[in-house]
């Protein structure tokens, strides 16, 4: 057989063309003529109404211009950090109280215990006193709590997911099916960049001496929107970024060449079928044009002073530890980098729990104050809001075998710990409470709250994942109900049809 190659590229090309043509692309195509006109008249007062007031675009003024978001992956152990229960001591090893579980769900590790023992930490406390919402650290944070009178700690976060897959998914995308957009690419979308020369949302992974559980890419995607706005992960070893550097043989002008050619070559695509994904290919190749001067002087840090070391440690010192990663996080939003996330993993401590979490917490101590600190020196914290928290927390009851030195934890979605720092949150305050258990979410007396807060039904104290990323959002000068993006017919955003953002908690 033989084959007329120009007229095969036609033909490709037509049924390239047939397909993008379907009814639905032609009438959403046709909105933008006469359609579009007439609806402009019949709802314009409502459409202006919708837009944002603020001169910089923002639908109000904002208190954080960025995010650092701590991820702890896995599910630390409220009740042996921050949410001090000296009631549980008194319970030890008794069954957890019927009226307190009220028949919630938990996991199938522990429903075939024929008891659920309390457990309590084994780990002294101190109380730290701003006002009188003053909050509880954990010795296992001393380097921590120092920084306490910075800090806001919410120990009233729930979700509904109680797996680590849907749980992680859930509260970076807002939803526990995988697809929508992460929550740094809804930033992306929502609000820019702030440096052409390097992308609105960083990601690194740090190291660990537990890394169970998998991270997927998906949790840093831009699932339906733009690709451009999918997170960049900087890898600790070889290069920062996959193929940031040119093949052997090829300079930089050559690769500028390159690159103007396929431009023009993805322009004429996109101006015959219109596809928006098309720029966006346009767009990430130019950003990994520049991105190859920024990002090695970025990574780069033989510029930084001794005392920056002594303030993060020596394992700053140690490419993808994590405190070589706040140092880096620093340095990105000093370099106007939108959206920095550190994923910790390792913190599933289902047996063996003090060993696994001492090592846990002398990894990330040291490099949470000081990162605190390096921001708050540099005039950063006021505008730069931090972020720390897993997926869910641990129960109040041991899994396994119980003794007073050594217990496991299971996974708990109903009442766990989050805290931020900076970018517009009141500092030295602990919002929100749960029962002498650590179990439920409770009233201002301790008393737990029944029927327990849900997503659908708000209780004042209380927040679900889906308030604090609606609370982040309004931080940033967003409002949750209005960053939207229309997707199969469908307006989604990043808390769904849900979120409140917690007032009590701004400055």
């Amino acid at each position: 057989l033989s084959f007329n190659y120009d007229t095969l590229n036609f033909m490709d090309s037509a049924r390239e063309f047939d397909l993008n043509m379907t009814r639905r692309q032609l009438f959403g195509r046709s909105a933008l003529g006469l359609g579009t006109a007439t609806m402009a008249q019949l709802l314009g007062a409502d459409l202006l109404a919708q837009t944002p007031k603020s001169p910089d675009g923002l639908h109000h003024p904002a208190k954080a211009k960025r995010v650092i978001y701590l991820f702890m992956s896995g599910g630390p152990s409220q009740h042996d950090m921050w949410d001090y229960k000296p009631k549980m001591k008194e319970m030890f090893g008794k069954n957890l109280p019927e009226h307190i579980r009220d028949g919630q769900r938990i996991t199938g590790m522990t429903a075939r215990q024929k008891s659920l023992p309390v457990c309590p930490s084994k780990y002294e406390f101190k109380k730290h006193d701003n006002n009188d919402q003053g909050l509880w650290v954990s010795e296992l944070l001393p380097h921590t709590a120092k920084v306490a009178k910075e800090l806001c700690v919410i120990n009233s976060t729930f979700t509904e997911a109680i797996n680590h897959d849907p749980a992680v998914t859930y509260i970076q995308t807002g939803s526990q099916i995988p697809g929508r957009p992460s929550f740094g690419s809804w930033l992306s979308y929502g609000l820019g960049r702030m440096n052409d020369d390097l992308p609105g949302y960083v990601v690194m992974h740090a190291k660990t001496n537990f890394g169970e559980q998998s991270l997927f890419n998906r949790l840093w995607g831009p699932g339906f929107l733009p690709s451009e706005h999918q997170g960049v992960l900087l890898r600790s070893q070889g290069d920062p970024v996959l193929y940031l550097n040119n093949p052997k043989g090829v300079s930089r002008s050559d690769r500028r060449a390159q690159l103007n050619a396929l431009a023009a070559l993805n322009e004429s695509q996109h101006d015959r079928f219109g596809d928006p994904e098309v720029l966006a290919r346009i767009k990430q190749h130019e950003m990994a044009y520049r991105m190859q001067t920024s990002v090695p002087e970025l990574m780069d840090l033989s510029s930084e002073k001794e005392s920056t070391f002594k303030l993060y440690g020596e394992e700053a010192r140690q490419a993808g530890s994590f405190a070589a990663c706040c140092l880096n996080a620093r340095r990105l939003a000093e370099r106007g980098v939108r959206n920095i996330q550190i994923f910790h993993r390792g913190w599933d401590a289902h047996g063996n729990l003090p060993k696994e979490h001492e090592s846990q917490c002398k990894d990330i101590d040291q490099a949470c104050a000081a990162l605190i600190t390096d921001l708050k020196e540099r005039g950063m914290l006021e505008d730069t809001l931090v972020v720390w928290g897993g997926e869910f927390g641990r129960t109040a009851y041991c899994q396994g075998s119980l003794s007073e030195k050594n217990y496991g934890r299971d996974h708990h979605p109903r009442c766990f710990t989050t805290w931020m720092a900076g970018g517009g949150v009141k500092p030295g305050i602990t919002y929100g409470r749960s029962d002498d258990y650590g179990y439920n979410i409770a009233d201002a007396d301790g008393n737990p709250i029944f029927p327990q807060p849900t997503k659908d039904h708000w209780t004042p104290g209380s927040v679900h994942i889906h308030d604090l990323n609606a609370t982040i959002l309004h931080l940033l000068g967003i409002d949750h109900r209005k960053l939207t993006y229309r997707y199969q017919g469908r307006d989604f955003r990043l808390t769904d049809i849900h979120g409140h953002v917690i007032k009590d908690l701004l400055a």
